[in-house]
Order: C-alpha cells, then structure tokens, then sequence
C-alpha cells in the first residue's frame, strides 16, 4: 500500500538512506499518483542526492497538485538553488509566501536566494574566491534542512548566526570549530568542503553554468509526461472540484448548519480523500454537533495522520476525542507520540506542551491513589517547562491539591492518632518538647480535625519560644472547637508572652463566653488587667512605656486609625476646641476609636469599655455603670474587666466611698489626676457624676498622628 511504502521511505529519510528513501517513495507514488506529500518527499531525497534536475521536477509536479500549499514552493525553491537558478528560485519563494506569508523557511529561503542572486550578479575577481568552494553558498541550507540531524540546529538561533557569520567571511569558521554542531554540519557538506586553487573554482563555477541547462532538461520531460496524461487531468478536476465542496461546507459550518457541512465535506473526500483538510474539518463538525460522534472523528483523524505526519495537530486533536470517550491509555498514547514527533521536528513548544498537558489530564482521570497523581503533576511541570500557560498551572494546582487530600484521606486514623497524641503527652510531662512536637505532628496527620493535638502542640511550642507557631496552632484549635476553653487558654498565654494584653484579654473574655468559671480563663483575665493598669498607677519604666508604645504602632487597627482622614480630623478638633468632644463623642465609632488611640498611647492604661457607657448628656458628661471599682497601691480608682463578683467596697483615695453600684464620670486619665479632675463630689451610698475631662491624652493622641510619638506626663487640672 502507498502509505507502507511512505513509512519506509520516511524512515529511510531520517536514517540518511536517500537512495532508498527515492526507491520507496517512487513505489508509492506508482500506487498514489496524485498525491502531492509522495512528490514532496521524493523532491527532497533527491535534493540530498544533489539530484537537483530530478528534485526541480518533483516541486514543481508538488505544486501542480497542491496549489496552496507552502511547502512545495519551498522544495520548488531549493531545487532552483541547487541548479544556481537563483531568478527562479526567488520567485518560487515568493508564490510560496503569497499562499502562507508567516513560513519561517520560505522567508528563510528567500533570503538565501536573494543573496546568492546578488553575489552572482557582481563580477568578482577570482583571487577572493572562498578557500572552502561553494560549501558555504546558497545551497548549504538546503542540505543542512534536508538531513534529519543537521535541520533542527536551522532552529536554533546561535547556529544561524554562526552560518551567517561564516557567509560573510569563510576564515571565521575557524573560530567555530569546536562547535560540536558544526562538525557535524561540515560532515553533511563534505562534497562541496574542499580546498582547490582558484582557478579550478572558477573553472567549476564555468561548468556548473554551462551544465545547468542540461540539467533542467529530464525535469521538463518529465513534467511534459506528466502532464500529457488524461487520467491526471481528470485528478485535477476532481480536486478543483472538491475544494468547491470544500468550501461550501466552510459556509454552512460558520452558519452552524452541520448537516449541510457534513454533506459537502463528504463529497469533498468523496472526490479527494488524500486532501488533510476534508478530513479534519469533517471531524471538528462531528465534535461540534450535539450527537459528538467521536468514533467518526477519530477516523477521520487517524486518516489526516496518515496523509501528513509532520503535523502533531491530529495527533493532539485524537487525543482529545480519546479523553472525552474515556479511553484514556489511547489519549496518552498519542500525546507521547505526538510530544516525541514534536521534538524530532523542533516544533512549536506550545504544541509539545498541549500535547504534555492533556497527557497529564488524562493521568488525573485516572488516578485512583495519591502515587497515581505523580506521573500526572510531571507531565504538567514537563509542560509548563515547554510554555508557561495559566490553564495548565490550574491543572497542576488541582492536582497537588488532590493529591495531598487523597494522601490525608489514606492516612487518617483515628486510633493512630490518639495513640500518638498519648505519647506526646507522655514526652511533654518529661519535658522533652521537641520529641513531643513530634508525636502530635503525625497526630494530626493521622487525624487532622483533633483541636487536642493542636493545643498540645501549641503548649510544646509556648514552652520552647516559638510563640508564632504556637499561634497558628491555637488558633486552629479554636476553629476546630470553639467551646474548647484550653484553645483560649492557649492563644491568650501567647499573647500575653508577646506582650498584646490587650489581644490576650479579648482572647480571654471569648473564652468565658463558652466557660464563664474557668479558671485558668479569670486568671489570665486578672493578670492582663494588672499589666494594663500599670500605665495607670504609673509603674511602668520609661523603657517598658516606649516598648507598650512601640508594639501599639505596629497594631494594624492603630495605624488604621492613625491613617483615617475623618480621624485625624476629630483629634485636631479636638485639640483646638474641646467643647467638640461632645458632639464627636455621640458617634459611637469615633468614641470606639478614641477610647482604643488613649489605651494605646497610655502604654495600655485602663479604658472604658464601650457597653459601661450607658448615655451622653448634654452638658458633656459621659455616665458609666460600673459594678466594682479596683484600689491600686496609689490610691487610683479604675474598673476592671471584665468585671469580678460585686458586694465589694472600694475606698478611693480622696475619702469616697464607692459601694456598687455606683455612677461616675470617668477620667481618661493617669490615676495621679483622678481627683484632681472631678469637679463635684461627695461620699453617699447612691454614689455620685461628674463631668469627664479632656485632659492631656487628647493633645497627645493628635501628636502620635504628627510625630509618631508624645510626652506621657500628666497635665493637672489644667
């Protein structure tokens, strides 16, 4: 058959056997004589044969048969190189590129034939003739693309510049020679790559003139016997007349009329059926209708392969029909194949990737264990390596992610997991921490929704320093459970070890929520109320007050703050006239703000919890439920929060007595300026109000927002 017969002179092709490749292409032109890839290939054979009459009249019976394909004009081209007809060969390059303007070779080649017409239209004096003959002309590149080893380096830029730097001055090749690439192009020009005296090259050259005509004569009889054949003048009706149908079912496809297609582009093969494009367009229909009639587009796939094998594009297209039938070994296959052919023909590497990428595709289909995504997420990364495309680095996304799930869901046992947990228990009573991280990692690898392990570990890590991974493990704990006091317990200590008893009291307080009598949750309470009230019974060093300071700018809610126009705006206000306080303070948001700035600037001072503040009077009051009142060692009255058990009675240090519940207007303020501020009061069991004072913690907030920093010292009655 005359596909077995291209197979053979194919191979024979690639191995360099150019004698056999001519023998089997020969045969199978005499079982497919129109077909116009059999005239092709057999034109490049003999080109390699420096057969150039022979290879002129297989282009040129190419073309005749295949009017709008480009590759034709580009074998037509090189044979015209070959016999010095460079006219001729530059007008057979540029046919070639009115039919494809875009073809890298035709472009290529008729730059060569330009050249080579040039040089042969100036006299020359016969002293400057190359020391190497013509094994550098016009027609080094057709040899070079016509060996199957020496045509991928034409695609390799840094090679072309070597072969151009050595045209313009053959002494240069010198300085290439060590070039494994050129070596081995100097074996494929070793007809022409000898040395001889100039005279004998001129001599040639004069012969070579001279014998060109003849040359040309078997090509023309040739074509002459061709074309006298009544059978081959039918073929070509027929073909005409099948690119009508052809283009008929081009029209009734963009009308999304199927049917019509289909119908046209069967009479179209019908009439051709070695014309790859009645074969795919038929396919692409099948895929496009509603009934996806895949066994009739695989056919008619597998028959483009077999008329053009250098185009991986049915290869790919196969492939993807396999993929949608599930037959997802025959999808691989030929995405291996088509990856490898690719590769041989140095072509585009966004093809080899496709290729890659739905070989991966197919591989996820399939996996049904973790190790089966393996060879899947390698052939993406193979891929990605070829063409970096977004819809490929989602399917290796999805796929490590698939992975690493099915990996959990193998693992997971619950049984495992207590075991471990118990063992690292074990270890942290020993005080072997790091031994203990251990067993509660593979813990919560054998059972990753266990909020235990996450706490245990959390301690481990609170006990060796590493406080922000003990975070992250807290944290998790709680998300896991949230009525899990120990989780609370956990983040809080942390907190408070990092020094944001502010954050390590709010952790604390979300815990009472779900246990309102733990106590490892009241104590952290009172410890982080202790460490906040510092600031206000004056106890913190100028060091310790910078550091507070410090940490309370790096809050991101503080910077927030410091950032918002409309808040910048209140503290100026504020500032300038401090009768606005009242009008700012009804917005609950602007006291909220306040209220977190003065905490922040008083080194974490003591603040009015928002839900104390029950109303705004007109005269500027501010009126606070307070249930217990706390006396610091300087006589300094501040609520606690959250509040503990009441009945308890507090004596301030300017002789009132407040017994809960008690009304009062409290100062933002350092304890020192408390009584100093309050303008009306007196001891009674009712208890008493007074105005709240703008004092020196308003100027200062304005000048963290101007400075960055302030003076902490207290203002008096002011």
């Amino acid at each position: 058959m005359a596909v077995e017969a291209k197979a053979k002179g194919n191979a024979a092709y690639a191995a360099g056997n150019f004698t056999d490749a001519v023998r089997h292409f020969t045969e199978a032109i005499n079982l497919a004589a129109t077909n116009h890839v059999l005239f092709s290939n057999r034109s490049a054979a003999y080109a390699s044969l420096n057969k150039f009459s022979e290879a002129l009249s297989d282009a040129q019976k190419t073309v005749e048969l295949k009017p709008d394909w480009s590759k034709g004009y580009s074998r037509l081209g090189a044979a015209h190189v070959g016999l010095h007809s460079y006219n001729d060969a530059v007008s057979a390059y540029k046919k070639g590129l009115e039919v494809d303007p875009n073809n890298e070779p035709l472009k290529s080649g008729l730059t060569d034939a330009e050249a080579a017409l040039a040089r042969s239209s100036r006299s020359r004096p016969v002293s400057g003739a190359s020391p190497y003959g013509d094994a550098f002309g016009p027609e080094m590149r057709v040899k070079l693309s016509n060996d199957p080893t020496t045509r991928r380096f034409l695609q390799q830029p840094d090679f072309v510049k070597m072969l151009q730097d050595i045209q313009k001055n053959p002494n240069n090749l010198k300085l290439y020679l060590k070039d494994q690439r050129m070596m081995q192009a100097l074996g494929v020009l070793n007809l022409k790559f000898q040395t001889r005296k100039p005279e004998e090259d001129a001599e040639m050259a004069e012969v070579s003139s001279r014998a060109s005509p003849e040359r040309k004569r078997p090509a023309a009889a040739e074509a002459d016997h061709t074309d006298t054949s009544e059978e081959e003048e039918e073929k070509r009706e027929k073909k005409a007349q099948a690119q009508k149908e052809k283009e008929a079912g081009n029209a009734a496809y963009k009308k999304k009329d199927f049917e019509t297609a289909i119908q046209h582009y069967t009479k179209a093969i019908e009439l051709d059926d070695e014309d790859v494009s009645f074969h795919t367009n038929r396919a692409a229909v099948y895929l496009e209708m509603g009934k996806k009639d895949f066994e009739t587009a695989i056919q008619h796939y597998t028959k483009a392969t077999e008329l053009d094998d250098e185009d991986i594009s049915f290869l790919t297209n196969r492939a993807a029909v396999y993929l949608e039938m599930g037959k997802y070994e025959d999808c691989i296959k030929d995405c291996d194949e088509a990856v490898e052919r690719g590769r041989e023909l140095r072509l585009d590497f966004k093809m080899i990737a496709r290729a890659l990428t739905r070989k991966g595709t197919a591989l996820v289909k399939m996996a049904k264990s973790s190790k089966d995504y393996e060879p899947a997420i390698e052939a993406f990364h193979k891929a990605l390596t070829e063409h970096r495309n977004p819809d490929t680095l989602k399917k290796l996304n999805d796929a490590e992610k698939a992975k690493k799930e099915l990996e959990q869901q193998e693992y997971y046992d619950p049984q495992i997991a207590d075991e471990e947990r118990e063992k690292g228990n074990q270890y942290f009573k020993e005080q072997n921490y790091p031994e203990a991280i251990k067993h509660y990692t593979e813990a919560l690898k054998r059972n990753p929704k266990d909020p235990k392990a996450y706490s245990n570990r959390a301690a481990c890590y609170t006990k060796l320093g590493a406080l922000p991974e003990g975070l992250k493990d807290a944290e998790k704990c709680i998300e896991l459970d949230p009525t899990f006091a120990k989780g609370y317990t956990r983040k809080g200590a942390i907190r408070f070890f990092m020094k944001e008893y502010e954050k390590a009291l709010e952790t604390y307080q979300e815990g009472l929520k779900h246990d309102p009598q733990n106590p490892e949750l009241l104590d952290g309470v009172r410890r982080c109320v202790e460490q906040i009230n510092k600031a206000s019974r004056g106890d913190l060093s100028p060091e310790e007050l910078k550091e507070r300071q410090a940490k309370a700018m790096q809050d991101p809610e503080i910077q927030n703050i410091l950032t918002d126009p409309v808040m910048q705006q209140v503290l100026v206000d504020l500032q300038e006239n401090p009768k606005s306080a009242q009008d700012h303070m009804r917005n609950p948001l602007v006291m909220n703000k306040i209220q977190k700035l003065w905490h922040h600037e008083n080194g974490g001072g003591a603040m009015i919890p928002r839900e104390w503040v029950t109303s705004i009077p007109a005269e500027g009051e501010v009126e606070v439920e307070v249930e217990q009142w706390q006396t610091h060692s300087r006589g300094t009255t501040a609520p606690p929060s959250p509040l503990p058990p009441s009945g308890i009675e507090v004596t301030h240090s300017h002789g009132i007595i407040a017994p809960p519940p008690f009304s009062w207007a409290y100062l933002f303020g350092n304890g020192d300026n408390v009584g100093n501020a309050i303008r009306s009061g007196s001891s009674g069991g009712g208890g008493k109000s007074g105005r709240m004072r703008w004092c020196w913690w308003i100027a200062m907030a304005v000048e963290m927002v101007s400075h960055g920093e302030s003076d902490l010292d207290g203002c008096g009655d002011g």
